[in-house]
């Protein structure tokens, strides 16, 4: 360390940098491998990124995004403190302080069962992408003088019905000594690259015992990794972890601004490192090596797949919004920076537009949506709020820009679905409530499911109005705090620190579930259909299994169905990626729907300003929408009569 240099260290992790002085504790978080969430990606607008300064010297911004009590506390926002001297920060839970690690056991399990969720989708016949195949290829003779790689191709031929097949050079100058050294036999691994069957490389001998696969949901606050036997189908371990990207912002427009005005390589270095860190756990823990793993499928949201591939997300943002690309080929891992075997080789889910991505081909893929005659809503409950509307005949898919809201950012004691989260929360009364927390551990903030419960419990008990507005006299729960009106949903008493519900959250909230509910109808109304008509309704995603739905449709961000209309269908993401890895068929079928599915832009839609508004009331302007929350009112306006 020199004099213009400093030491970061960051609790509970215990995790150090060494930064140049005048750095922001942002970046020596960044540089420590310590997740900081942030909403703004760094520009000090969001107020996400508190930490608290244990000991040492900094320099704050004055911010009026603190509270006085908070900053007579310690606290601080990392983006807007630069270091002075050593330092040493404490990260609370609810800003991320568990960090870029992998996922506690708790927290993981949650990830690793979405996998596996409910949902009998469509069956394809066991056939890899990518696949060894054992040769005992015929010696050359004057008769028969076909050269080295000709003779390989003639002997693949016999078993596969590609058009054409290719090898690239270092495969072929190795090829004569590997045939010779095998005694003609040899382990040929062959993979799909569109209608052309590479061979990716060859072994000498029987090297087909051990034949492993990689799959990869490339969330934008999780990433999701399962090892796959190809030769059975057969997941046999899978792990999770936060994506490394949340500190240049937890939308992924605060993350292609960060890239255009950075440069998008810690971007790119920070998705590849996660799904390496994955990776080697999966290895180690199966007993396996990398070299075994002959091919990874990614899938993600559009702008997530440019990151990793290294392609420039731009133009994704700007109109008339266009990717570089929405079928991306299959390319060498290596290229990528992706660790498995050296010649193996890198997939990625085809998009349907830059705001509806691979993750959501993928759900179409899964659940057989393409492939039934019944009118099906998918949504992916998210950050992007992907909606897919159809059956076997057509689909509209668009994307509602909900924000990151539903996963417990830009709430004031929001966080992750982590340890220590209220995930769930019930009023017995307007004072009495019960709540569920992640891990069974004590409290220390609120994840969106328990957002989604929190207000439509507020609501239920009379404590908002139909527009969200608090009531400051219907509950002392109802408080003032700088001017603005929050309720206290566990008192310091219990936890430390009060744990509330803001005015300003409530909002959130609602512009999140609006913009949802808006492009459902859209989708609808531009088919001549009404919700009446859906023949399911499927909630996708890690947040949206954690969902209630009696909650969510108080609230008025899903549709009141009868209940057997609606399913839960878990990581569609990962499953559909999945499907494509283990067969060609798959690949082909989540390539045909990509191509015909119609990308809807809501902006273009001249109404849906005007439905984004009628939608931000509880749970909507128009209670015909909903047959229980009109009876409801009713019944309380003939109670107040009867009363008068």
């Amino acid at each position: 360390m020199t004099k213009d240099t400093a030491r970061v260290t960051f609790f509970p992790s215990g995790a150090t940098a060494e930064v140049t002085r005048g750095s922001t504790l942002l970046d020596a978080a960044v540089e420590a491998g310590v997740l900081i969430a942030t909403i703004c990606g760094g520009d000090g607008i969001c107020g996400r990124c508190r930490v608290i300064v244990r000991s040492g010297e900094v320099d704050a911004e004055p911010t009026a995004l603190l509270s006085r009590e908070e900053i007579r506390a310690g606290y601080t926002l990392a983006c807007e403190t630069r270091v002075i001297g050593d330092v040493e920060i404490d990260v609370p839970a609810e800003t991320g302080g568990e960090g870029a690690q992998i996922l506690s056991d708790a927290d993981a399990e949650r990830f690793r069962a979405l996998s596996s969720a409910a949902g009998a989708g469509p069956s394809f016949a066991l056939d890899p992408i990518v696949r060894k195949i054992f040769l005992q290829i015929p010696p050359p003779t004057l008769q028969d003088n076909l050269g080295c790689s000709e003779r390989l191709f003639r002997e693949v031929r016999r078993g596969t019905d590609a058009p054409s097949m290719q090898m690239g050079l270092k495969v072929v100058r190795s090829l004569p000594d590997v045939l010779r050294e095998g005694n003609w036999q040899v382990t040929v691994t062959l993979g799909r690259r569109g209608d052309t069957e590479a061979v990716i490389q060859v072994e000498k001998g029987d090297r087909t015992d051990r034949v492993l696969g990689l799959v990869v949901d490339v969330g934008t606050s999780t990433v999701v990794a399962h090892l796959v036997d190809l030769t059975t189908g057969e997941t046999l371990d899978a792990e999770a972890r936060y994506n490394s990207q949340m500190p240049y912002g937890a939308e992924v427009t605060r993350r292609i601004i960060h890239a255009e005005r950075e440069g998008p390589d810690a971007l790119r270095e920070a998705i590849v490192r996660d799904i390496n860190d994955l990776t080697n756990l999966l290895v180690s823990r199966s007993g396996v090596e990398l070299h075994d793993i002959i091919a990874a499928f990614a899938s993600g949201n559009t702008t997530m797949l440019h990151f990793l591939l290294g392609l420039n997300p731009a133009h994704i943002r700007k109109s008339p919004y266009i990717p570089a690309t929405t079928a991306p080929p299959a390319v060498r891992a290596a290229e990528t920076g992706v660790r498995i075997n050296p010649r193996g080789l890198l997939y990625a889910m085809p998009s349907i537009g830059s705001w509806v991505g691979g993750d959501v081909t993928a759900g179409i893929l899964s659940t057989g949506l393409a492939d039934s005659p019944k009118l099906t809503m998918f949504i992916d409950v998210g950050t992007n709020g992907e909606i897919v509307l159809g059956n076997s005949d057509w689909m509209l898919a668009c994307a509602t820009s909900a924000g990151p809201a539903f996963e417990g950012s830009g709430v004031k004691c929001g966080m992750r679905a982590s340890r220590g989260a209220i995930e769930r929360v019930a009023f017995r009364t307007a004072n009495v409530i019960e709540f569920g927390v992640i891990g069974d551990a004590a409290p220390v903030g609120i994840c969106g499911s328990g957002l989604i419960d929190a207000i439509a419990g507020l609501f239920e008990a009379g404590l908002v109005d139909r527009s969200g507005q608090l009531l400051p006299d219907r509950s002392p729960r109802i408080r003032s705090c700088d001017g603005i009106l929050e309720f206290v949903l566990v008192p310091s008493t219990e936890t430390g620190a009060d744990i509330v519900v803001t005015q300003a959250d409530i909002e959130n909230v609602l512009r999140a579930k609006a913009a949802v509910f808006a492009g459902a109808k859209i989708l609808l109304e531009s088919t001549e259909h009404s919700f009446a008509d859906l023949d399911q309704l499927l909630i996708a995603g890690g947040f949206g299994s954690y969902l209630d739905i009696g909650k969510a449709v108080t609230l008025g961000m899903i549709p009141e169905l009868p209940l057997d209309r609606i399913r839960y269908v878990g990581n569609t993401s990962l499953r559909g990626a999945k499907m494509a890895l283990l067969s060609s068929a798959a690949l082909a079928r989540s390539q045909e729907i990509a191509r015909s599915a119609t990308y809807y832009d809501l902006i273009t839609f001249p109404d849906y300003y005007e439905e984004f508004m009628s939608a931000k009331f509880l749970p909507h302007t128009d209670l015909d929408l909903f047959p229980t929350a009109r009876a409801a009112a009713s019944a309380g306006t003939a109670s107040r009569k009867e009363a008068g």
